[in-house]
């Protein structure tokens, strides 16, 4: 498929894309895991920000964030968690993916959110500025803290610093 950017809409999510939203993140993962992800967020009212990428009237990728705790004296809560973030097979390595991120990211920015967190792949990430969340001295309960796909941007410079502790993402993460 080809198509040009100017094309591509990014919007927050509406109530009417939900089936659309689901269908995109089981098509991009091949599983269930991540609609029932952002579907588990949606009905606990802790979704952030949720954008889709809409083509020709296609939603054709989607990106969640919701609000993450950084367990440390004293605790934050201006962080949020990036993911999941998916895009139709047939329109992956095309730029939406990225596209979703930088908005993502700007909006959340200018909602003045001082970080964000993520867990995922370890070289495509680093592009948009996340480094290894353990440069931050942050842990998880998911991997050891030095896995490489454990990240943490700071949106607002100093956001992290001193916030040295565990890292807390909402129950709908649990078991992945």
């Amino acid at each position: 498929m080809s198509f040009t950017h100017t094309d591509l809409i990014i919007r927050p999510e509406t109530p009417t894309d939900h089936a659309a939203i689901d269908s995109v993140e089981e098509q991009a993962f091949d599983r269930r895991d991540e609609a029932n992800i952002v579907a588990t967020l949606r009905a606990a009212g802790t979704v952030s920000l949720s954008l889709v990428a809409v083509l020709q009237g296609q939603i054709v990728g989607h990106i969640l964030f919701s609000p993450v705790e950084i367990e440390s004296e004293p605790s934050y809560e201006g962080a949020v968690a990036m993911g999941p973030l998916a895009v139709l097979p047939a329109y992956q390595r095309q730029g939406i993916g990225g596209a979703l991120v930088q908005r993502g990211l700007e909006q959340c920015q200018q909602q003045g959110y001082g970080a964000v967190i993520l867990f995922g792949h370890p070289t495509y990430y680093p592009r948009f500025g996340f480094v290894p969340a353990h440069h931050f001295s942050l842990r998880n309960r998911y991997v050891e803290p030095e896995h490489p796909a454990f990240m943490a941007l700071e949106l607002q410079p100093g956001a992290l610093q001193g916030r040295h502790g565990l890292v807390h993402l909402a129950p709908a993460f649990d078991g992945i």
